[in-house]
């Protein structure tokens, strides 16, 4: 066994949006820890403030592009026995923020890792959704790029488990679309946007309507997307003409030929190759 000091690494959750709903514990956190290591210095600063923490020992900033330069610091207060406090700008640090690399090189050099709970949008949204949450899949930000979104999308067309993704405004409406031709327009789904806060929102509707009130409105703030599981009742039944096209052209997109990807599509759902092709052609001729 070694002798050298073992520091701890706390993960800690901060408020979504509202600091009431920030604890005692996370507040003493701040205040007492040796290195407090932050997504947003600034937001840092101003949750300090809402929450009345004077921060005399040192923050340095921990974004995505500078994780990976900034982890020696990190392991060395962590080498002297200190204590080093990583939060995100809201919510849980590593879900879809920074923090997993820090976990890692920390449990990875014999350090304690341990978490300071709090809230998240994940089960947040999920809570309020009015969708099943016995059994849920968190798939992060949907792809940025059309293509590589409905290749992703047409991977979980026939998932049963409720579906949880993050999305930025300004790729709603486009988002929402591609899930309705995917998944299908009528599945249920629930838009969440700004959740805690003081404009919070929640839309629950089938994904074609919800697709079109995020073209007709300029949706902002953040934003999370639960939509409801594949219906029971076997693939066949889960699996829309629009569905079919989207597993497709996820399978082209990892580079299987059309042709196979129809055979393999039409085996695993039980539907006649000539309906999967009929509704390749159908998708392509929308598509334009």
């Amino acid at each position: 066994m070694s002798d050298a000091p073992r520091g701890t690494l706390v993960l800690a959750g901060t408020p979504l949006g509202n600091p009431a709903d920030a604890s005692p514990r996370l507040a003493g956190l701040l205040a007492s820890a040796d290195l407090v290591v932050a997504e947003d210095t600034r937001r840092l600063r101003r949750l300090l403030a809402d929450l009345g923490v004077e921060r005399t020992g040192p923050v340095l900033a921990y974004y995505e592009d500078v994780e990976r330069a900034r982890l020696p610091r990190l392991l060395e207060v962590l080498a002297t026995g200190g204590t080093v406090a990583l939060v995100t700008d809201a919510g849980m640090p590593s879900v879809s923020d920074p923090g997993y690399r820090a976990a890692r090189a920390a449990l990875d050099a014999g350090h304690r890792v341990t978490a300071l709970p709090g809230p998240s949008a994940v089960t947040t949204a999920l809570a309020v959704s009015g969708l099943p949450c016995d059994r849920f899949c968190f798939e992060g930000f949907l792809p940025r790029r059309a293509a590589e979104r409905r290749a992703r999308l047409g991977e979980v067309a026939d998932e049963p488990r409720t579906l949880v993704w993050f999305e930025a405004p300004h790729r709603l409406a486009a988002s929402l679309a591609d899930l309705a031709e995917a998944l299908g327009a009528d599945r249920p789904a629930a838009v969440c946007r700004e959740l805690s806060k003081t404009y919070e929102e929640v839309r629950r509707d089938g994904l074609a309507r919800l697709a079109a009130w995020a073209a007709a409105d300029e949706v902002r703030g953040e934003i999370t997307i639960v939509v409801a599981g594949a219906p029971a009742g076997g693939p066949a039944d889960a699996v829309d003409a629009a569905g079919l096209a989207a597993r497709v052209a996820g399978l082209e997109a990892q580079g299987v030929p059309r042709k196979e990807a129809i055979a393999l599509v039409a085996r695993a759902t039980g539907t006649p190759k000539r309906s999967v092709f009929d509704a390749v052609v159908a998708a392509k001729e929308r598509s334009g």
